[in-house]
């Protein structure tokens, strides 16, 4: 079993309220998710306006595998207008 965990750091500009990051956070992550199948959470950064920090888990039985999907989550991020990835960590299990 391979498990890929991405740490990612966001930017996320133009919000000035708790609300408006969590609606920002719940409309990426809900379609990471469907898209994906992964497992992804906001774990830091909470109350921080502008920053977020999510952890993503992907896990397969292919280590090619789980690197390439995790590419494609890094690049749909990157795509997605409403958020700025600002730094990235990835580890592999």
């Amino acid at each position: 079993m391979i498990t890929l965990v991405i740490r990612i750091r966001l930017f996320i500009p133009g919000v000035d309220s708790l609300k408006e990051k969590r609606r920002v956070l719940k409309s990426l992550l809900t379609k990471l998710q469907n898209d994906f199948n992964a497992s992804v959470a906001e774990v830091g950064d909470n109350d921080v306006y502008r920053s977020a920090l999510i952890g993503i888990a992907l896990v397969s039985n292919s280590t090619k595998f789980v690197h390439q999907m995790g590419s494609k989550i890094i690049q749909r991020i990157e795509a997605t207008p409403t958020v700025e990835i600002t730094e990235y960590v990835t580890e592999t299990y």
